[in-house]
């Protein structure tokens, strides 16, 4: 079946039985390979995207019902001014070790911040909530959120 959708803000088709998953076109089609599979249930967060502005995990996703909508993946954001507030947050905060988590948290901190520029510490844990990091411990990840959050203050808010 032929699927329409606006990935990274370019209109693309690609042919996809219905109930592959995003994640698996987004890699293998599209060659995004910042979108990872860790653990195909939708409980890690490595294959999160936004799905018309939405927070969702990738590898829940049948293509199917991206249909007409809109994605964006981490490869999306990176020539943006949010992208380089959250990446330099991130790494001065001391919040990335191996990287393979990185991805998915810019993906979720990008949605936090987007709809939530002045977001609380409880607020922060909701929004990753859905990640896992194995290597850095979240107290660093969440001191890299609260820094991107001030150094973007501008940012987010418009």
């Amino acid at each position: 079946m032929k699927i329409n959708f606006v990935l990274n803000g370019e209109k693309v088709e690609v042919e996809a039985v219905p109930s592959a998953r995003l994640l698996d076109v987004l890699r293998e089609h599209f060659g995004l390979v910042g979108v990872k599979e860790g653990c195909g249930e939708g409980e890690c967060g490595a294959c999160a995207v936004l799905l018309d502005g939405k927070l969702v995990h990738s590898c829940l996703v049948p293509m199917a019902n991206v249909m007409g909508r809109e994605v964006t993946t981490v490869e999306g954001l990176r020539n943006t001014e949010e992208y380089r507030v959250i990446h330099e947050a991130l790494l001065d905060a001391g919040s990335v070790q191996c990287g393979f988590c990185t991805p998915g948290f810019v993906i979720a901190i990008y949605a936090l911040l987007k709809n939530n520029p002045n977001p609380t510490e409880s607020d922060i844990r909701r929004a990753i909530s859905g990640n896992l990091c194995r290597c850095t411990g979240y107290q660093m990840i969440i001191d890299g959120i609260k820094l991107a959050a001030k150094r973007g203050e501008k940012l987010w808010k418009d």
